[in-house]
C-alpha cells in the first residue's frame, strides 16, 4: 500500500521518500527479516537507488492496535516503528494498493477527531523528544522537517485535516526569506540557509508548537506567526 507524498500527489522524484506499507500474514520472524534485508539492499543498490524507499511490514492481526511496533526498512536498515496515525490518515484518505486489498478495506475511517489525535501524538511524542535536544536542530534536514511538521501539526489540530508538505511550507512560522528557501529546496533547488539562525527558528517554533499541543483542549486557532526574527 502506498502512503506519504506519492499517495497525496505531492511526490517529487529524488526529493520525497517512498513510503510503503505491506500487510503480512503473521509475525516477521528472523528468517523473514533476513530475506527482507537482502531484498531491500538489492533494491537500494539497484533500481531503487536514490529513491529513499521505506516500508513498514504490518502483521494483519495487529493492524488495529495503533501502539504496536512493526518492522520497518528505512534509510538502509531495519528498525521498529508504529504505524502512526498520520500514516493511517494518508492511507485511508489518499492511499492505494499496488496489489492486494485497498487501505480503506483494512483500516477504519479517519474522522477529524482522529486526525487531531494523530497530530497531537506526533507533536507530543517524537517532537517533544526533539525539542529537549536543541543541538540536533543544527542538522539542516531536521530544521527543515521540523518547520514543515509543525505547520502540518498546527493545521491538523485546528482543522482536522492534513496538509501536504508542499502546502505546509506556506504555513511555516518562519520569516519570508526562510520560507522561500524551504520552497526552493522542496523543488530540488540547491540553496542553503544560515545554519545556526535556521536551527534556532525551527527549534523555537517546535518548542512553542509542542507546548501548544499539550495544553490545547478545544483546538483554538493556531499560533500566529512571529512578524520578524
Amino acid at each position: 500500500m502506498v502512503a506519504g507524498s506519492l499517495a497525496t500527489g505531492d511526490y517529487l522524484p529524488h526529493i520525497s521518500d517512498l513510503d510503503l506499507v505491506a500487510l503480512v500474514d503473521g509475525p516477521v520472524d528472523i528468517g523473514r527479516q533476513a530475506a527482507l534485508t537482502a531484498l531491500h539492499r538489492r533494491l537500494d543498490d539497484g533500481r531503487g537507488a536514490g529513491l529513499n524507499l521505506g516500508c513498514v511490514y504490518v502483521d494483519t492481526d495487529s493492524i488495529s492496535r495503533v501502539e504496536t511496533l512493526h518492522l520497518m526498512w528505512t534509510h538502509g536498515h531495519l528498525t521498529h516503528r508504529t504505524l502512526s496515525g498520520i500514516t493511517r490518515e494518508e492511507l485511508v484518505l489518499h492511499g492505494y494498493s499496488v496489489f492486494g486489498r485497498q487501505p480503506r478495506d483494512v483500516l477504519p475511517p479517519m474522522s477529524a477527531a482522529d486526525i487531531r489525535a494523530a497530530a497531537r501524538a506526533e507533536l507530543t511524542g517524537y517532537w517533544n523528544w526533539a525539542v529537549k535536544r536543541p543541538w540536533i536542530w543544527l542538522d539542516p534536514t531536521i530544521a527543515d522537517l521540523g518547520l514543515t511538521s509543525m505547520a502540518r501539526g498546527r493545521y491538523a489540530l485546528y482543522n482536522g485535516e492534513l496538509l501536504t508538505k508542499t502546502q505546509a511550507i506556506r504555513h511555516a512560522h518562519a520569516p519570508s526569506w526562510l520560507v522561500d528557501q524551504l520552497t526552493a529546496r522542496r523543488q530540488g533547488i540547491s540553496v542553503s540557509s544560515p545554519r545556526i539562525r535556521t536551527a534556532f527558528i525551527a527549534w523555537r517554533d517546535a518548542r512553542r508548537t509542542v507546548a501548544y499541543a499539550k495544553r490545547a483542549q478545544r483546538y483554538p486557532p493556531p499560533l500566529q506567526p512571529t512578524p520578524s526574527h
